[in-house]
């Protein structure tokens, strides 16, 4: 691929998240997309064979990245509290990185549209971190009820505190950011 279509590729994927991210998936057409990628619309068709592909290839890319983010300098030889502060860490440095990111996967991953390698990739990363919840629950470290709670109750908060950052609600300084952890590690660690 060339620098110029590269350029043209990125151009809308950069406007797609935007919009996705505030207007979701039907509040979004193409044209839309375009005009904000300054492209003419038969250019995201070059590319992105309808609107369904275009979100998933989004959906993935963003996904992988977030993954990425997480699985940078794990600390897999830890404590689970410490495990957990780098999940905390990683997907606050993901989403400050990238703003509509995080609110764009969180807004989409229970959509129809998503593909199977869409839907199986986010079910692959909800995994992870229920995997480090289930060890935790098996060191005594993290209560003991169902895991999938558990992650709505962690992985909803981190969601929602990140999406108050993005709109300017609350601060996104460290020492919030770092007391909103601890209220989120309360919420699930052994006593």
């Amino acid at each position: 691929m060339t620098d110029a279509k590269k350029s043209k590729r990125q151009d809308i994927l950069d406007a797609a998240i935007v919009l996705f991210a505030e207007r979701g998936y039907n509040g979004t057409t193409v044209p839309m997309i375009a005009d904000a990628a300054k492209v003419g619309a038969g250019t995201i068709y070059r590319y992105f064979d309808h609107k369904e592909n275009l979100v998933n290839v989004l959906f993935q890319e963003k996904l992988n990245a977030l993954f990425e983010q997480l699985l940078k300098d794990y600390p897999t030889d830890t404590s689970i509290r410490e495990q957990f502060h780098h999940i905390f860490e990683s997907i606050h440095h993901f989403a400050m990185g990238d703003t509509h990111a995080l609110h764009f996967i969180d807004s989409h991953c229970n959509e129809m549209f998503l593909t199977e390698e869409s839907q199986e990739l986010f079910d692959s990363f909800i995994e992870y971190i229920s995997n480090v919840v289930r060890v935790g629950q098996e060191r005594g470290e993290i209560i003991v009820l169902q895991t999938e709670a558990l992650i709505g109750v962690v992985y909803g908060a981190i969601v929602q505190i990140l999406k108050m950052v993005r709109a300017g609600t609350i601060d996104g300084s460290s020492p919030l950011m770092d007391n909103l952890e601890e209220c989120c590690w309360n919420a699930i660690k052994a006593n």
